[in-house]
Parts: C-alpha cells; structure tokens; sequence
C-alpha cells in the first residue's frame, strides 16, 4: 500500500504540492502525485510545470492510505470542481484514512463535507467561501483523521506533521533536522 496520493490539477501551488511530496519521500514514504488531467503534465500557479506520476485513471485509491489537497488558484478550485476528487475525499474521510489540505485546499474538503465549524485553517480570505465556519489562526489544524494547513511559508510544517502521521515522530525529526529546520530559529 502506498502512503500518499497527492492530487495536482492546473494553478496548484507549487510550494504546497512540492515539500510536502519532498519530505515524505526523503521520509522513505511512498508518494504518487497524481494529475487530474487527462495528460501527466500540471501547470502551477506561478508556470512551474510538474510531470505526475499517475493520471487520475491509472490509480485504485484503495491503494492509498493518505490524500492531499494543495492549495493554489485556481488549482483549489479546480480539485473542487471535479466529483471524482470530491468523492476520493469522502471516501477516505468515509474510512478515516488520513485527509489533508493546505491555504485554498481546505475548500475541496468543504465541498465533501468533511470539515467542521472551528476545527480547520485556512489561507485567510478562503473561509469567506467555505460553508463552515470560524477557522483557527494556527499554522496547522488536526481534527481526528483531518489535517488543514494555513498557507505556502507553512508548507514546511506541514510536511513534517505528515511525515510524523504517516512514519513516525523519529522519523519526523530525522528529516527536520536534514532540512535544517532548527536553523530558522536563527533568523526568526
């Protein structure tokens, strides 16, 4: 089984989309990411254009343990707007498979149904189309088998919860300290 299905339509955020995949897989975790396209190649938000490893047709997300909604417009919106990612996240939420999302993510969540009132993040801005209300100003949220995440500076953070869920909090460290996370402390 694999760890993670990462899905990527045109105008993801690059940032989100690529250190979350970066550290899970310098975690030795397993990642696809996974155009919703009919062609492997996204286009991010800012042109950075990425080759996925699976097109949404080759994949049987029951071989997944884990799903992760970027951020990014209209990258969010256009994860939103498709059923089939809709019903992937119902489906995991469903089986309490990890579920997670970051900045305008969170609103794909939304759209299944999956999130409640005061118990995610967002970018600020996204709540103002949520159906949920009262987001947490905190870097992250984990609520049960749901994880959303703030924004790009905070991707980081993010990668490294979701290397701590899906491996462990050694594993997790292990990779913090090779990304040299503790140095920020120096400049912040």
């Amino acid at each position: 089984m694999k760890d993670l299905l990462v899905f990527l339509a045109d105008g993801f955020e690059e940032v989100e989309a690529l250190t979350v995949v970066d550290m899970a897989r310098r975690a030795e975790l397993k990642v696809d990411l996974v155009s919703i396209n009919d062609r492997p190649e996204v286009r991010g938000a800012h042109d950075v254009v990425v080759k996925a490893d699976k097109v949404f047709d080759e994949i049987n997300i029951d071989d997944y343990k884990s799903l992760y909604i970027p951020g990014g417009q209209p990258g969010a919106t256009n994860l939103m707007n498709n059923k089939r990612v809709v019903e992937c996240v119902n489906l995991f939420n469903d089986d309490e498979k990890k579920v997670i999302a970051i900045c305008a993510g969170p609103q794909v969540l939304d759209r299944a149904k999956v999130l409640k009132d005061g118990k995610f993040t967002c970018y600020p801005g996204v709540e103002e189309r949520l159906q949920v209300k009262d987001p947490q100003d905190k870097a992250f949220v984990v609520e049960k088998n749901v994880t959303t995440a703030m924004g790009p500076a905070l991707a980081v953070l993010l990668a490294v919860e979701v290397v701590k869920q899906l491996a462990s909090e050694e594993k997790a460290e292990e990779v913090s300290k090779g990304f040299l996370l503790h140095k920020l402390k120096e400049f912040i």
